[in-house]
């Protein structure tokens, strides 16, 4: 191999190296998209119920969604971050599609597999030719609980679904005055943090009598 080709190859790997860097460094930045929280909704460590709860979101929190896995996304805002339902987000103000939520933000897979780039976000007019949107299709929620700050079910709220628990309410402490539970879980309240003190509902509750706003703790099972 001559001198000049010998050079040619070289300058040639070193641009591929300097590209493939480019496409680490940026990809998340580029792939992050804003979105909005429809309802209060439980923030998790992973993508699924199965995962601990870390905070409650409360509805109308502008966040960033950086990635979505099947029909959750983890976003980012002020506090902690973490995993959040696709059902309980929106994408500029439509409601996205849980089935596939990454759609939405603009993420997408490429043809092998791995992640592709979008760099016209929120932009649809860059793309000369861009590829039409798939039908929103609105999936229902699974059976949950619902907790209200005013008796009768009214105020803000969250909600719990089967088999999940928080043994401290952090902010939602003290504040509960109905619950809303026409699937007819078990729902233990606490007055204390780690289920201690409790009492359990097996229907909604209008009011709570002595437990109203004396609730520091819950599970659905």
């Amino acid at each position: 191999m001559n001198r000049n080709t010998r050079k040619k190859m070289l300058n040639l790997a070193t641009g591929v190296a300097v590209a493939a860097t480019a496409v680490v460094v940026f990809l998340p930045a580029a792939q992050a998209a804003p979105g909005t929280v429809t309802a209060n909704v439980n923030l998790r460590s992973g993508p699924g119920t199965s995962y601990g709860v870390v905070d409650v979101v409360r509805s109308g929190t502008q966040v960033d969604v950086e990635q979505c896995e099947g029909s959750w996304c983890y976003i980012t805002k002020s506090g902690p971050d973490g995993w959040v339902s696709a059902n309980y987000l929106s994408a500029g103000g439509t409601r996205v599609n849980p089935g596939n939520p990454g759609i939405s933000f603009g993420f997408s897979i490429g043809g092998d597999g791995q992640p592709s780039i979008n760099f016209g976000v929120g932009n649809q007019n860059q793309n000369q030719n861009p590829r039409p949107r798939p039908p929103i299709v609105v999936e229902p929620v699974v059976g949950e609980v619902c907790f209200f700050d005013r008796t009768r079910f009214r105020g803000s709220s969250f909600c719990v679904e089967e088999g999940e628990s928080i043994r401290n309410l952090g902010d939602w402490a003290d504040r509960i005055s109905s619950i809303d539970n026409p699937d007819g879980y078990s729902v233990q309240v606490c007055s204390e943090r780690n289920f201690r003190n409790c009492r359990t509902y097996t229907t909604s509750a209008r009011s709570l009598g002595d437990f109203d706003d004396y609730i520091v703790s819950v599970r659905v099972r």
